[in-house]
């Protein structure tokens, strides 16, 4: 989508100035400041703030709430870098003040916390959008034309393996690792970025049944997670989640009944990171034509960046918001709640009422945090 004819130049805000608006979301701007103009930023750390200014440059004005900024500034984007526990309230807030939001996943800590989000979005007619940046890489895009096409026959087998390391001293920040402030372990902070690819290229989840554990950290939520996965299609699917594993790595395989489809990496990925095999069936020529694209967007902030501005201009919500991110998160609570169960979970089943619509934990006895266990 390209576009409008009139488009404007956005007024932007950044709401958090740690090191992923820093390091991710400054760049993006940079690199789409013929369409994006960065106009204030906003931190509870007076410090962090002013280093931030200094290095955006330019004429970055700055506050200490996310309040006073949508007061003075009235901007049309908000970038939300923030712990996850402020991001439902600081969406909510930037979305009543009229400004579309790209968040820091997890958008939110719950479905219910989703649904007040989609509510502000509809009284607002602004949008909120979560980064879910591995899916606008070129690779993916092409991945996902080919295998939503047919092109590689129907999908039967899938892998997804986030399997990462963090140490005690990555669980020393306050935030991390805890129900109330993080919304759970790798299955919410670390994996959600893959198995979100996964169901972007599979399509709509139909059940899950899960395991998860903490068998290294000493933190209120899992440190790591499993679950088979029932797709809509038929495919059938295994999904890692750890903070355990020496040996880090980002994958996704797809097995197609005339290919397979496969991505390895860590943090991030170009084309050259996806390789197509044929079955043997399948005539040269026909596989040859699977091969990557000829452009090589690399998965990032500015890729996704330049999608959401996209829609912003030509009026129409943006990928990664809405109905389509929900999915993801309601993957999250199902793995959970099956988890904790020891029960299948289908889609739709976490409804209000549901003690896992509230809170991911569910208020489950077994893994309820320590201090009321």
């Amino acid at each position: 989508m390209s576009p409008s004819p009139s488009a404007t130049r956005r007024r932007v805000a950044v709401v958090g100035t740690g090191a992923i608006v820093g390091g991710s979301h400054l760049p993006a701007l940079r690199a789409h400041s013929d369409r994006a103009e960065l106009v204030a930023a906003v931190d509870v750390d007076q410090g962090r703030l002013d280093d931030f200014r200094e290095l955006a440059g330019g004429e970055v004005a700055g506050y200490t709430s996310i309040e006073a900024m949508l007061d003075a500034v009235r901007p049309d984007l908000v970038l939300i870098g923030t712990p996850p526990s402020l991001h439902r309230e600081q969406t909510v807030a930037a979305l009543k003040a009229g400004a579309w939001v790209l968040c820091e996943k997890p958008l939110c800590l719950s479905l219910a916390e989703y649904d007040e989000i989609a509510a502000a979005e509809e009284a607002s007619g602004a949008y909120a959008s979560v980064v879910f940046q591995h899916r606008y890489g070129s690779g993916a895009v092409h991945a996902r034309e080919l295998i939503t096409s047919g092109e590689l026959g129907a999908p039967l087998v899938a892998h997804c393996q986030t399997t990462w390391h963090r140490d005690a001293a990555y669980y020393a920040v306050p935030w991390r690792g805890r129900w109330a402030t993080e919304g759970g372990g790798p299955t919410m902070g670390h994996g959600i970025h893959q198995y979100d690819l996964l169901l972007h290229l599979l399509g709509p989840w139909a059940e899950v049944r899960a395991m998860a554990a903490r068998l290294v950290h000493d933190t209120e939520s899992e440190d790591v997670s499993t679950a088979l996965v029932r797709f809509e299609n038929g495919a059938l699917a295994t999904v890692v989640n750890s903070v355990l594993s020496p040996h880090e790595v980002s994958r996704i395989r797809v097995d197609c009944s005339d290919a397979t489809v496969e991505l390895t990496h860590l943090y991030g990925h170009r084309n050259d990171d996806w390789v197509y095999t044929a079955a043997p069936h399948v005539a040269f020529e026909r596989a040859a034509a699977w091969r990557t694209p000829e452009g090589d967007v690399p998965s990032s902030h500015t890729a996704q960046l330049g999608v959401l501005l996209d829609a912003y201009d030509n009026g129409v919500r943006p990928p990664g918001s809405g109905p389509d991110a929900r999915a993801t998160l309601e993957f999250a609570a199902a793995l959970y709640k099956s988890a904790f169960t020891g029960a299948p979970v289908h889609a739709g089943e976490i409804a209000p009422g549901d003690p896992f619509y509230p809170a991911m934990h569910g208020d489950h006895p077994h893994w309820a945090p320590k201090e009321r266990a």
